[in-house]
């Protein structure tokens, strides 16, 4: 077959001892990466960019993309350890933060690895065979059917949420109207703002997600007097087989999941992690576990992310369109090589585009053979006493949130959403709604706008196109769904009536 022929020509490229010292300089840095709070890939891309100035165009590119997947690959640890998550591991906070409090951490750590192994080998499968038709995907999708996706995305809400479902939507719903502060694009009015400049862009997403999820669990532990015995027992890092053969389906559904959202400009890993775990938690043959420290609810994320990372470079390698910052970046790179990435990149640059095709299986096997190992290391974290532990991630949370924009602004952001989310502990809300409608709100605004204008004011075309209208009609049955079971389980639930009202006299013999 051509592909295997391509493959094998990419090969050639990949193992070369350059490309490979390049790729593990990419997978460690970006493994590195992601155990740091806030300090993303886009970040780190940003500074080592000048200097790939002088390395081969083969060499930088497959550099870069290895901390970009390197980055999703480790971003899970300090998610499940502590608790703080990067944007591509908040649902990583919710199982595998529980499955920390069991005592589970290596089993949670070794999941993650595995799943995010499985889940970039089914993205690059898809990538190598269907990454120039695939990239046609993209262009089907218009502005009603990104809009159509998004109300799927907010559908998801009753899945995410671990608390009840009208907590769900209201927190979800706080999640939309924070997403609306800061400037808008159309008018360029500011909206919510309170004439406070900082506001002006908005609120990052990093900002958010540090202080609802690790400055508030460090709050709720001080205040609680929560002091972690240093660990020094035996731990726990294979499944058994029962356990392995629960990590498996679920972590396939989630890299077919992220495989397919990866492609699409705006879903990604972050959506993709959101979508998988609510699939995993409406058919995994385990979902009522999930949430509450379940091994499904660590594997479909994991392997979602790292399956929507590789993916993402389809439509900026086949159709030379970037889906999110990071590919702008990657773009950016490709351009001052001298390489104009689109649908002439593979008849024109062979090697290149699969040479980084073949460094992506070679990066897959640096990642599980360099993070399962030290998951043993990962864990010594749990050796330091909390009373240095928590400054240290306090110190590391501030580090993150201002390397974003470089911007002391966001530390103070950060902070009071640390406030914010303790008292979401304390109200016993979760946080995790407010995450989903803060990341879709913007984007459901966005395309609704353009769905609008194109289509000159008629909310028909919501119905008329066919991925659109097949997406309306999925929540419509989904609602359906939801409502009839609701009522079934307020039937279960209503007492049954006493067949002997009170001062009715019982027969002796009944």
């Amino acid at each position: 077959m051509d592909v295997l022929h391509n493959l094998a020509f990419g090969f050639e490229h990949a193992l070369t001892w350059q490309n490979l010292m390049y790729c593990a300089i990419g997978c460690t840095v970006g493994t590195l990466v992601g155990l740091l709070p806030g300090l993303g890939p886009l970040a780190t891309i940003s500074i080592l960019l000048p200097l790939t100035y002088s390395i081969p165009t083969g060499g930088a590119l497959i550099m870069l993309a290895g901390i970009y997947y390197g980055a999703q690959y480790g971003d899970s640890v300090s998610a499940i350890t502590m608790k703080i998550p990067h944007a591509s591991s908040i649902v990583a906070c919710i199982d595998g933060y529980q499955m920390t409090l069991k005592g589970q951490t290596g089993l949670a750590l070794f999941t993650a690895g595995v799943s995010s192994f499985i889940g970039g080998t089914i993205a690059i499968v898809v990538l190598s065979f269907f990454a120039p038709a695939l990239g046609e995907v993209a262009f089907l999708f218009g502005p009603a059917d990104y809009c159509a996706l998004m109300l799927v995305g907010f559908v998801c809400v009753s899945f995410v949420t671990t608390g009840s479902l009208l907590n769900g939507l209201a927190m979800c719903l706080i999640g939309v109207l924070l997403g609306q502060i800061g400037t808008d694009v159309n008018s360029g009015m500011q909206r919510f703002t309170m004439d406070m400049p900082f506001l002006a862009d908005g609120i990052g997403l990093v900002s958010i997600a540090l202080g609802c999820f690790g400055i508030a669990e460090i709050t709720k532990n001080l205040d609680e007097k929560n002091e972690r015995t240093p660990f020094n027992g035996k731990i726990k890092l294979m499944p058994t087989w029962p356990e392995f053969k629960r990590i498996i389906p679920s972590a396939l559904r989630g890299g077919m999941v992220g495989s397919f959202l990866g492609i699409l400009p705006g879903g990604g890993p972050t959506i993709a992690q959101f979508a998988a775990y609510a699939i995993d938690k409406k058919v995994s043959k385990y979902k009522h576990e999930i949430g509450t420290g379940c091994i499904e609810g660590v594997a479909g994320q994991a392997a979602a992310d790292e399956a929507a990372a590789r993916t993402s470079f389809i439509p900026l390698m086949s159709i030379g369109i970037p889906e999110n910052a990071v590919m702008a970046l990657m773009m950016a790179a490709f351009i001052i090589k001298g390489i104009q990435p689109g649908p002439n990149m593979i008849a024109g640059h062979p090697d290149l585009f699969w040479g980084l095709v073949a460094s992506m299986w070679v990066g897959n096997v640096f990642l599980i053979t360099l993070n399962v190992p030290l998951v043993r290391y990962w864990l010594s974290v749990f050796k330091i006493p909390y009373a240095v532990l928590f400054p240290s991630i306090l110190f590391f949370c501030c580090i993150g949130t201002y390397s974003v924009n470089n911007n002391l602004d966001d530390v103070f952001i950060t902070a009071a959403f640390g406030f914010v989310g303790y008292m979401f502990v304390r109200l016993e809300l979760d946080p995790a709604p407010l995450m989903l409608g803060f990341i879709l709100g913007p984007m459901l605004e966005e395309n609704f706008r353009r769905a609008m204008l194109l289509s000159r004011g008629s909310f028909g075309v919501f119905v008329q196109r066919p991925i659109s209208g097949s997406l309306m009609a999925l929540i419509a049955i989904f609602i359906v769904w939801q409502v009839v079971a609701f009522y079934m389980e307020a039937r279960k639930r209503k007492p049954i009536p006493d067949a002997h009202p009170p001062g009715d006299i019982i027969p002796a013999d009944s």
